[in-house]
């Protein structure tokens, strides 16, 4: 820092006024000192800056499967919160999720500068009833199971898949299949337990669900053998993808959308991606949810010493796939 403001012809002070984005010091200043900076290749000391500030203005945050449209979803309204509040958010992987674990992701992400922890997780962990956050080090879990330490923040699976199926059943439909997510998925536990505790509560008949990986394309494999059952007048799919994959396969083999047999998915990710979607749904407010975690990361939520469980209401939105039969 001396090297940069003997260069710029000001003070160390007026250096890290200007590391540390301070208002307080003239425009023409400041181009001198990041001249000065670029010029030698000065990084300010995030260390030292925390020593100082006592933050690092930064968020840890271990998420995989990127890819899945929630999850960029969420990311999305994180990262949009912590560059309002000048925040960076430092991303992590863990790509084999049967070796994940939640005290040594929190370890592995403790040892980067960072104010705050966020964990996604999708699937219980083996260690996940009896991990202990590092003190000092705000954890918050992105997952739909609570945890008795830590504060988690998850969309209300459970809620958005009684708002679907209780719009089938409201509509007249009695012979509602399930295309379920996968086996070790906690959100797709719990939205299957919503449509078989509906459908038992309007002593409807449960058949049992095929499962698939969240994908469009399970979503048309499964698609392909409900079109053998006639019987079936209506579809609750666990996401739009399998039930946009559903969709094409039925109408292949001839069964009609909604005249035939009427579909409705969860989370709302479809719309903006494909053309002319008709996919009534429950749309899972992810950004918000990305934002939420935020919050109670490292924001005005994170000085609470007592564990919250958030859970987000979904929103029904109604197009075209689900036909009344009233």
């Amino acid at each position: 820092m001396a090297d940069v403001a003997r260069v710029a012809g000001v003070s160390q002070q007026t250096v890290s006024r200007v590391v540390n984005d301070q208002a307080n010091v003239k425009a023409a200043t400041r181009e001198r000192v990041l001249a000065a900076m670029e010029e030698l290749g000065f990084r300010p000391n995030y260390a030292g800056r925390s020593l100082r500030g006592g933050s690092y203005r930064a968020v840890g945050l271990f998420m995989p499967d990127l890819m899945y449209a929630g999850n960029l979803a969420t990311l999305n309204g994180l990262m949009a919160a912590a560059a309002e509040r000048g925040y960076a958010v430092t991303l992590a992987d863990q790509p084999n999720a049967a070796e994940r674990s939640l005290t040594r992701e929190s370890r592995q992400m403790a040892a980067l500068p960072v104010d705050g922890i966020v964990i996604n997780m999708s699937q219980k962990t083996a260690d996940f009833d009896e991990f202990v956050p590092l003190p000092g080090l705000k954890t918050v879990i992105v997952g739909a199971l609570p945890h008795p330490r830590c504060t988690t923040v998850d969309s209300d699976h459970y809620g958005a898949a009684v708002m679907a199926v209780e719009h089938l059943i409201v509509h007249g439909h009695r012979q509602i299949r399930h295309i379920a997510g996968p086996v070790d998925s906690v959100p797709a536990e719990q939205r299957e337990r919503a449509w078989r505790d509906m459908l038992e509560r309007h002593g409807l008949p449960v058949v049992d669900p095929c499962c698939g990986d969240w994908s469009a394309d399970d979503g048309y494999e499964l698609g392909c053998r409900l079109a053998e059952d006639r019987s079936a007048t209506a579809l609750f799919a666990a996401n739009d993808q399998m039930a946009y994959g559903a969709m094409l396969a039925l109408r292949e083999r001839g069964v009609r959308v909604p005249e035939d047999l009427s579909v409705i998915g969860i989370d709302d990710s479809l719309e903006g991606v494909v053309p002319h979607n008709m996919l009534t749904t429950v749309r899972l407010n992810l950004e918000e949810r990305g934002r939420a975690v935020f919050e109670h990361a490292v924001g005005v939520l994170a000085q609470s010493t007592e564990p919250a469980t958030v859970r987000i209401p979904g929103t029904l939105v109604t197009r075209a796939s689900v036909a009344d039969l009233r």
